[in-house]
């Protein structure tokens, strides 16, 4: 993954920009293509994305670190289009096959979009002490047992602001 990174990064499109936030926030790609500029509070370095786009719809703040603060810096904010990633057309996003085609391009269509969610969560696993369920929050995944998600009603923000800055250090390792 760092190696691949570096050839994201050396990418200057903004299909290349707009998967490597997907990857540094472990964030599904509709998250990302759907984003707008009043969800991100860059000065706290916070993502809200509302519960309306959230699979298991609620709420999810995600951590943003200084790569990912440095990405959303760099784009230019449309008048005419809200989305941080805008498209062709007036008002829309970036389209869905955007990211997809990235990888083409980068001769790795065998890799997808998603699989970039496992690669964290396998990464968090096995290369990092944080608790299981700093990890599975990092990725809005909801807790299954109703009992326990009853007793579990915070984020753990500050952990995985921690676990995030760890995985974009990852990519700095080649």
């Amino acid at each position: 993954l760092p190696a691949f990174m570096a050839d994201l990064r050396a990418r200057k499109s903004t299909a290349a920009l707009a998967l490597e936030l997907a990857i540094l926030t472990a964030t599904r790609s509709g998250e990302v293509l759907n984003a707008e500029w009043s969800e991100f509070d860059l000065d706290k370095a916070i993502w809200t994305v509302p519960a309306i786009r959230m699979k298991a719809g609620q709420e999810h703040r995600i951590p943003l670190t200084a790569r990912a603060l440095d990405i959303l810096r760099s784009l230019p904010r449309l008048d005419h289009n809200p989305h941080v990633f805008p498209g062709n057309a007036k008002g829309k996003p970036l389209s869905g096959m955007a990211m997809t085609m990235q990888l083409r391009r980068m001769k790795r269509g065998h890799i997808t979009v998603h699989g970039f969610r496992s690669t964290f969560r396998d990464w968090a696993s096995e290369q990092t002490s944080f608790p299981h369920e700093t990890c599975e929050h990092a990725l809005a995944h909801r807790i299954s047992d109703k009992a326990e998600a009853a007793y579990r009603r915070g984020d753990q923000f500050e952990k995985r602001r921690k676990l995030m800055e760890a995985w974009t250090a990852f990519f700095e390792t080649t």
